[in-house]
C-alpha cells in the first residue's frame, strides 16, 4: 500500500489549506464561542465549502456528489483540523450522509443526499445513550410497532449538531435486550415531529451538541433506514468510516499546534539564546514529530483500506484512532508547556487545540478502548 498522496489529492489539499487559512482563522472560532452561538458554525462558510465540492466528496455522482473516497476527503479534513473549523463534516457528511448513502432507500437518498452535497441540508446521527460508553449495541430507546407505524421513546446524548439538524437518524431497539447486537433499527425523522424535544448543549471544545428526548414519537414504515433489526451492522460500519475522517481532522490539529510550538521554540529567547537550542526541548519536540508522522501513516492506511474494501479495515481504524488520540493529547500538552505561561492563557490558541484534543480523544472510542478492540480482533 503506497502511503503517498496522488497528484489530485495534493491539489485538493493545497486548495483546502488556502481556503481554510483565509476563511476560517482561529479568531472565527473564538467569535462563535464568545457569542454563545447556538448553531456552532457558520452556514455561509459551510455553503462556500460545499460550493468547492467538499460536502459532496463522499456522495455518489447520481445524487450530485463527486463519488470519491475517504482518502480524498481526509486531505480536506486535515486542513479543516488545522484551524479547528467547526463546520458539520462529522455530523452531516461522515455520519448522516454516509449512512444514508450506504443503507438508505432510494427515496431517502434522493430526498437528502443532493441537499447534503450542496450544503443546504444538515443531518445528525443520534446513537449514543447514557452509560453506553462506546458500545453501539447498548440501546435502550424503544421502538414499538403499531401496525404500519412505530412509536419511539427514549433519550439520546451527545448528538453532534442536533440543535440545527434538518433531520435526525435515531437508533432504537425493536427487539432483544439492552446490549444485544440484533434488534436495533435506524429511523429517519424530522426534528419537529411531535414528541421530539431537542435540548442544545455546548461541549468543552465549543462544538454544538444536543440531548434528544423521544416521547412516543410516531413515524411511518418509510422512516426505517436499512433493514429492521439490523441497524447495529450499519452503525458499526459507518462509525468506523467516520472515525477515519475524525482521525484526519485530529492529524491536522496536532500538526498545527506542533508547527506553532516549533516556531515559538525558534524565536523565544532565554538566557540570551533561543529555547529551541536546549537539548531537552529538542528531544521532546522530536518525539512529537515522530508521533505525528506515525499518525499520518495510520490515517492514510485506514482511509485507503476503507476505499478499497480491505478486510482488515476495523483493525486499521482502531490502530489509527488509538495513535491519534494519544498523539493529539501529547502535542497539545507539549504545546502548552513549551509556550510557558502564555500557553495557559485564553488569549493563546494552544488551549483551544487542547480542548479539541480532549473532545476528539473521547469521540468514537478513546485510545484504551481501541487498543482493547484491536486486541480482540486479533484474538489476543
Amino acid at each position: 500500500m503506497a502511503l503517498v498522496l496522488t497528484e489530485d489529492q495534493e491539489l485538493l489539499a493545497q486548495t483546502a489549506r488556502d481556503f481554510v487559512r483565509t476563511n476560517s482563522p482561529i479568531s472565527r472560532l473564538r467569535a462563535l464561542r464568545d457569542a454563545q452561538d447556538s448553531v456552532g458554525f457558520s452556514r455561509d462558510v459551510w455553503q462556500e465549502m460545499a460550493q468547492l465540492g467538499w460536502a459532496g466528496i463522499l456522495i455518489p455522482e447520481e445524487y450530485g456528489g463527486a463519488g470519491m473516497g475517504l482518502a480524498d476527503i481526509a486531505v480536506v479534513l486535515e486542513a479543516v483540523g488545522r484551524n479547528l473549523a467547526p463546520e458539520p463534516f462529522l455530523s452531516t457528511v461522515l455520519l448522516g450522509g454516509q449512512l444514508l448513502a450506504y443503507a438508505g432507500s432510494p427515496e431517502q437518498k434522493q430526498a437528502w443526499l443532493p441537499g447534503i452535497a450542496t450544503g443546504e441540508k444538515i443531518l445528525a446521527l443520534a446513537y449514543q445513550e447514557a452509560r453506553s460508553r462506546y458500545d453501539l449495541n447498548r440501546v435502550s430507546t424503544q421502538a414499538t410497532a403499531e401496525g404500519d407505524t412505530w412509536r419511539l421513546s427514549g433519550e439520546k446524548i451527545q448528538v453532534l449538531d442536533g440543535q440545527s439538524a434538518d433531520a435526525l437518524i435515531v437508533s432504537a431497539r425493536t427487539a432483544g435486550e439492552n446490549s444485544d447486537q440484533d434488534g436495533i433499527t435506524l429511523f429517519l425523522l424530522a426534528p419537529d415531529t411531535p414528541g421530539v424535544a431537542i435540548i442544545p448543549q455546548t461541549r468543552v471544545d465549543n462544538r454544538a451538541a444536543a440531548l434528544v428526548n423521544l416521547d412516543g414519537v410516531k413515524v411511518g414504515a418509510e422512516s426505517v433506514v436499512g433493514t429492521v433489526g439490523h441497524g447495529f451492522q450499519t452503525l458499526s460500519h459507518i462509525v468506523d468510516l467516520a472515525t477515519v475522517g475524525l482521525c484526519a481532522e485530529m492529524l491536522g490539529g496536532m500538526s498545527q499546534i506542533f508547527d506553532d510550538t516549533l516556531a515559538y521554540l525558534k524565536t523565544r529567547e532565554q538566557f540570551g539564546v533561543v529555547i529551541g537550542s536546549f537539548q531537552a526541548l529538542k528531544h521532546r519536540a522530536a518525539k512529537v514529530f515522530m508521533e505525528i508522522e506515525l499518525c499520518r501513516s495510520t490515517v492514510m492506511a485506514a482511509a485507503n483500506a476503507a476505499d478499497t474494501g480491505e478486510s482488515d479495515l476495523a483493525l486499521l481504524v482502531s490502530l489509527a484512532k488509538a495513535r491519534c488520540s494519544d498523539a493529539f493529547v501529547l502535542a497539545t500538552n507539549e504545546g502548552v508547556q513549551m509556550h510557558g505561561g502564555i500557553g495557559m492563557t485564553d488569549e493563546h490558541d494552544a488551549g483551544l487545540y487542547m480542548k479539541r484534543a480532549r473532545a476528539t480523544e473521547m469521540t468514537f472510542g478513546d485510545a484504551a478502548w481501541h487498543r482493547g478492540r484491536w486486541a480482540r480482533l486479533r484474538d489476543y
